[in-house]
């Protein structure tokens, strides 16, 4: 009896509406609070505090007193500079691509489409590996042979700042291209083909049809992609250790999640890591509210 009772109470609450959904995202919400929420609330702690061998103390605003140095200043200026190079080529490129791929005259779409985005699926340890040896400084390097074709002398590219620029926004978009080919292309199979024959009976050539119906159709998916990249850009680590490990000379490729490592992993500073941890977190939010409010998302319909 007592079985059947405790049966009917559990069946009555997994058939309740006002049950069931908390059911099905409590996981989401467990794993929020678990993997993002609880980490970051101890990162905020932990960067008013000096963190010792078994040693934990109260500094204030010490931690982030520390951030006006050279080190910070040159790695927030080379993540800064790499957002901005990336973005400014890993959008327009792909989009022009998807376009050309959604083309009805394209041929070996599949193809071309498998072959740009296998990029993706490489590891960046590996692809690391083939890029540094590209770029290194010998004039049989594949890149110093391709610039001498132009008849330019042999140059270090890892060792300036400029060309080591070069370098990684090179390996960050044969890497990501082949991803933001695939967002486009996604955004231009929800295009109906009815809106272009209309444009090109009222007598639209082909740059019209791009300006006027591919581009305003395709602002969610490039707003999602610029989103994306700003977060990806300036979170970057991957590459710029498969160039120079930690050591890089100058702080020329030093980014600054990489700074991050170097700070907790090789000085053992947690509290001031976590300091610059949440000066990124910071800097990404406000960049990203900007141009969300630039691009009109927080707009109501109808204004």
């Amino acid at each position: 009896m007592k079985a059947r009772r405790k049966w009917s109470l559990t069946n009555t609450f997994l058939n309740s509406p006002k049950f069931v959904p908390y059911l099905f995202v409590s996981p989401f919400i467990i794993a929020f609070l678990l993997f993002y929420l609880y980490p970051m609330i101890s990162t905020i702690i932990m960067s008013f505090q000096e963190i010792g061998f078994g040693e934990v103390s109260y500094v204030g605003l010490a931690n982030y007193e520390k951030l006006l140095n050279k080190h910070y200043l040159s790695a927030l200026m080379t993540s800064t500079s790499y957002t901005f190079w990336t973005i400014l080529i890993l959008i327009p490129l792909p989009l022009v691509l998807a376009v050309l791929l959604n083309s009805k005259h394209t041929r070996f779409k599949n193809f071309f489409r498998s072959s740009l985005f296998m990029p993706a699926l490489t590891s960046v340890i590996v692809a690391g590996m083939f890029f540094r040896y590209s770029f290194g400084e010998n004039p049989q390097t594949l890149m110093n042979s391709l610039v001498g074709l132009f008849g330019i002398e042999p140059i270090v590219w890892l060792q300036n700042s400029t060309p080591a620029m070069i370098g990684l926004v090179i390996l960050c978009t044969w890497r990501w291209l082949g991803v933001n080919i695939i967002y486009f292309l996604s955004g231009l199979q929800g295009i109906p083909d009815e809106i272009y024959e209309a444009a090109a009976i009222d007598g639209a050539n082909r740059w019209d049809k791009f300006r006027h119906i591919t581009i305003p159709n395709l602002k969610p998916v490039i707003i999602y992609v610029l989103t994306i990249s700003v977060f990806g850009g300036y979170k970057m680590f991957a590459e710029s250790y498969a160039y120079w490990q930690t050591a890089t000379p100058g702080d020329i490729g030093m980014t600054i999640v990489s700074y991050i490592y170097q700070v907790g992993f090789n000085n053992f500073e947690m509290g001031y890591a976590s300091a610059i941890g949440i000066t990124l977190l910071l800097i990404v939010l406000i960049i990203n509210l900007i141009q969300l409010k630039f691009f009109g998302l927080f707009k109501k319909e109808g204004e």
